[in-house]
């Protein structure tokens, strides 16, 4: 599956975009326009997604490759 389909299979899943992503991982401290924050790791993004969005771990990897500026 492409980095695309993934972000494309979260959208449909949880209606929000990867700009909403951004957004949202921002406004709890995980992320910032230079990436991850300092002192975060996967896991802890990947454990919110998982518990606020019932996302599986490869889409959560998906949204955290976002955060850290992956773009396809």
């Amino acid at each position: 599956m492409s980095f695309q389909a993934y972000l494309d299979n979260i959208q449909t899943k949880t209606g929000k975009t990867p700009d909403d992503f951004r957004r949202m991982a921002a406004e709890k401290g995980f992320a910032g326009p230079g990436g991850i924050a300092a002192g975060i790791k996967a896991t802890q993004i990947t454990d919110w997604l998982k518990a606020d969005f019932g996302l599986g771990h490869g889409h959560a990897m998906a949204i955290v490759a976002l955060l850290k500026g992956k773009t396809s």
